[in-house]
């Protein structure tokens, strides 16, 4: 059903029983299911049957019977396969199956060699890509695994792009009847330097290698076996993938405003220097003498009023406002804080506007480093 005549010619084509379908619930939350006359798909909105779906085109959106939920039916492909197979072994992403394709310089037409079949996540990809003249032949050690990825295969139109073989490459080899006519050669196998002489026999001149190997250990006595066995322009990736989260969050927009904790450290030192001044201008007033008409020394009040000669408390002026040192000599005997005082706001944080702006970080979360890819090409060398 994937490279069928029919689907590549019209891919809006009307859905039909027995088809495979892909259902959309959500970006990281897909499902296959094949279309049976009379089937129902049940989810956590509810069901929805299969006899609503044939007749009409992939792509349609499909309400529940409650009406409380809906979904996409998607035509399958080989990334949208990756996403909802059956895991049977580790598998291959979009991400290294797009390198693997690339510089295998694969085209429609071509004969390519794979070992590790697995869960068959690469090969639906490498028969697209050599549809629909090209051939895929791959080798799984496990017969069951084999087995299974052979009927899927099949259930999903590929079975005459792809041939599986029941075979441990590690110990045998490739078959001779390949010799010579491989296009390119594809090991995921745990120890791939042992198969280098074996592919070295079946890739053509100017054809390709590709490795994948999760430990550099294996990529080093790999690059080792290809240098001796006549393969050169050798280069080792790593595809790493990284996942984005975008969300709005509230910013300060304004960069010409002091940092908070400069303007708290200005704050403090400035309340420091006025309790400095307080103190030092009650002393100043105590210490303060000054001689009466009498010829003895009598106290100046912090107003600088004289006492009277009779012992009359001292008066101030109509219309005298005390000063600042005045407040904080009067706070200091009385063993209280004087008030701070008001200061006007700066203004660059009168400026400052707080704006919700879209931001993205990385996804803590997102897979990263999977394998490494080592490529080499097939050169022979002239006589």
């Amino acid at each position: 059903m994937l490279h069928s005549a029919d689907s590549a010619a019209n891919p809006t084509r009307p859905m039909a029983a027995g088809d495979l379908v892909v259902v959309y619930e959500g970006f990281d939350n897909m499902k296959s299911t094949r279309i049976v006359a009379g089937g129902m798909f049940q989810n956590r909105f509810g069901g929805f049957p299969h006899n609503d779906w044939i007749g009409r085109p992939f792509g349609s959106k499909a309400i529940s019977k409650k009406g409380n939920g809906w979904i996409l039916l998607l035509a399958p492909t080989p990334e949208l396969w990756t996403n909802v197979l059956r895991h049977r072994t580790q598998i291959l992403y979009a991400a290294d199956i797009a390198m693997v394709v690339a510089l295998l310089e694969l085209r429609p037409g071509a004969v390519v060699l794979e070992t590790g079949t697995g869960s068959g996540s690469l090969t639906h990809s490498l028969a697209r890509t050599i549809a629909p003249t090209g051939h895929v032949y791959t080798f799984e050690y496990h017969e069951q695994r084999a087995a299974l990825a052979a009927e899927e295969f099949k259930a999903n139109g590929i079975g005459h792009l792809v041939t599986v073989t029941h075979r441990d490459i590690e110990l045998g080899g490739f078959p001779e009847d390949h010799r010579g006519k491989a296009d390119a050669v594809f090991l995921d196998l745990p120890k791939p330097h042992l198969v280098v002489p074996s592919a070295a026999r079946c890739v053509r001149p100017d054809g390709m290698f590709c490795s994948f190997s999760p430990c550099i250990e294996q990529v080093q006595r790999t690059c080792e076996a290809l240098n001796a066995n006549g393969f050169r322009d050798m280069r080792t990736l790593e595809v790493l993938l990284r996942q984005l989260e975008v969300s709005r969050q509230p910013l300060v927009t304004d960069m010409e405003a002091p940092p908070q904790h400069q303007q708290q450290q200005g704050g403090r030192k400035k309340q420091q220097r006025r309790q400095g001044g307080g103190d030092a201008a009650a002393v100043g007033g105590d210490a303060k003498r000054q001689k009466g008409a009498d010829g003895t020394a009598a106290a100046v009040a912090p107003g600088g009023d004289v006492p009277s000669a009779e012992g009359e408390a001292p008066t101030a002026a109509v219309g005298d406002v005390p000063t600042a040192q005045e407040e904080a000599a009067t706070a200091a005997v009385n063993g209280s804080e004087p008030a701070p005082e008001q200061q006007p706001q700066p203004p660059q944080q009168q400026r400052q506007q707080v704006e919700r702006q879209t931001v993205s970080k990385p996804v803590p979360f997102g897979r990263g480093h999977t394998g490494y890819l080592t490529f080499a090409r097939r050169v022979v060398a002239l006589a």
